[in-house]
């Protein structure tokens, strides 16, 4: 069974958040870890790995700094990683990174692509699903279960306050939540092997039946009106009334406000 895992490098946010002059992240000048819900999908994958035997390759795209996470992944038990990097990709909104990923991906043999439920950095959830619909193959979204039954996936995708369970034959891809595991740890051996491994590069010349049209800042439909670090609040106000009065002072603020 072949499995390529989709991850991506997201900043920190503990660290700050800095931007460009057009509104982009500025990825370069933020710490990194490798986003949750992806490294939750590259945790399912080494378990299929090791309960039924599987290759694991690892795929990321970003900027090349990014193959920091990449190792990280082949230190937990990753086979192969490969980086898709290149100046004309970057900026690019979901539409754009999707369209860049399944270029790659098409390239690739496979028999069940996992991606994380979202990103830490844009909450869209989108990339997972639209890769499918790029390469044609079903997906299951919101796993937080999941097993392998012969040629088959049978996932329970999360739903409100109750679960659908699916079942779906490869090839095919499924998002996963954080809540599907917990990751493990890399192994100090495995750390050594991970940084002496090669990485596979990829440009935009090796990406397969992706317009220039579709990648980078400019294939993107989506664009950034405005950005900024997190607003921080005002000290608040402070009353000292007893209970009729602070009722009435409460009801007055929120018909001020419009609320009620």
């Amino acid at each position: 069974m072949n499995i390529v895992v989709c991850i991506k490098q997201v900043p920190d946010t503990k660290g700050g958040v800095k931007f460009n002059p057009d509104g982009t992240l500025d990825r370069s000048a933020m710490l990194a870890i490798m986003n949750p819900d992806d490294k939750a999908g590259l945790e399912a994958a080494l378990k299929i790995k090791d309960q039924y035997g599987a290759t694991v390759t690892v795929i990321t795209m970003g900027l090349p700094k990014a193959d920091e996470v990449l190792r990280e992944a082949l230190a937990m038990g990753a086979d192969n990683g490969i980086l898709v990097t290149d100046r004309v990709l970057g900026g690019a909104d979901t539409w754009a990174t999707s369209s860049t990923l399944a270029g790659a991906l098409k390239r690739l043999d496979y028999d069940l692509i996992i991606t994380g439920r979202q990103a830490i950095d844009g909450d869209t959830a989108q990339v997972g699903p639209q890769l499918s619909e790029h390469l044609d193959i079903p997906v299951i979204s919101y796993v937080q279960n999941l097993r392998i039954d012969g040629e088959y996936v049978v996932a329970e995708r999360q739903f409100e306050d109750r679960y659908h369970l699916l079942r779906v034959k490869m090839p095919c891809l499924i998002t996963a939540l954080s809540e599907l595991n917990s990751p493990r740890y890399m192994t100090p051996g495995g750390i050594f092997d991970a940084y002496d491994a090669e990485i596979t590069v990829w440009g935009r010349q090796d990406l397969k039946e992706v317009d220039d049209s579709n990648i980078g800042l400019k294939g993107s439909p989506t664009q950034i009106a405005k950005a900024s670090d997190k607003v921080r609040k005002g000290a608040g106000e402070v009353v000292n009334l007893d209970v009729p009065e602070s009722v009435d002072y409460i009801m007055k603020k929120l018909r001020e406000r419009h609320i009620i």
